[in-house]
């Protein structure tokens, strides 16, 4: 299975891999703004420092997840599941 994160506006690839999921992944530090996430299986990824301006989480499943220190300006985080670490190690859970 191919996931591709693509660029929400232009629709341009910015990310290509070769697995069922990105759960586990070592983001951190990656720009992801503006990225297409949706329904993305993000369970414990690395997501430290990483720029996450403007994308579009909807409905992904962050259980788990680093989040510290990540840019998470005008995020979508709709239907978004799970708990996971944000800054200073402050744990959050999304409620629907």
């Amino acid at each position: 299975m191919t996931i591709e994160i693509k660029h929400r506006i232009t629709g341009k690839v910015l990310l290509k891999v070769e697995a069922g999921s990105l759960s586990w992944a070592d983001l951190s530090e990656a720009d992801l703004s503006w990225a297409d996430l949706r329904g993305a299986d993000l369970r414990g990824a690395d997501l430290s420092e990483a720029d996450l301006r403007g994308a579009d989480l909807s409905n992904a499943d962050l259980s788990g997840a680093d989040l510290r220190g990540a840019d998470l300006s005008n995020a979508d985080l709709s239907g978004a599941d799970g708990e996971f670490i944000f800054n200073f190690g402050v744990k959050l859970k999304v409620i629907k």
